[in-house]
């Protein structure tokens, strides 16, 4: 495959991903449209902002550490192809929590890394599949 082909690949996948999650969490929202409204209580356990902290690194660093490594400093072009897209669904992995919580204020945003997680897994996997089969 060539870069353009695995960046359309990519995006077409992702989308279609997008699209199935969004319209998930809008059916089950719909579901849930009578329970009480849902804040997140304040201040934070302290186990919670260790959790929180450690799930937000292992997102980001790793990825971004192969991405600048292998993507930038060493010039594949896929990885970063590759990479990327991780990264735009990590985004909006964020933007749906963000809209759920604050926006719908039910309970429905507690679903959203559950169906975004695995995902990005399959993404890395998909992608170390992708780049093993163009060297």
């Amino acid at each position: 495959m060539t870069s353009l082909n695995i960046n359309l690949y990519l995006f077409l996948e992702n989308l279609v991903f997008f699209l199935i999650a969004t319209l998930f969490i809008v059916v089950v929202n719909w579901g849930w449209k009578h329970t009480k409204p849902y804040t997140l209580p304040l201040p934070f356990p302290g186990w919670y902002k260790i959790w929180f902290g450690s799930v937000q690194l292992l997102a980001v660093v790793p990825p971004l550490v192969a991405m600048l490594l292998w993507g930038v400093w060493w010039g594949d072009r896929s990885v970063l192809t590759v990479l990327g897209w991780y990264f735009i669904v990590l985004a909006l992995q964020i933007i749906s929590e963000t809209v759920t919580l604050r926006q719908l204020q039910n309970v429905v945003w507690v679903m959203v890394p559950y169906i975004y997680l695995p995902y990005r897994f399959w993404q890395l996997y998909e992608g170390l599949t992708l780049l093993d089969s163009k060297s």
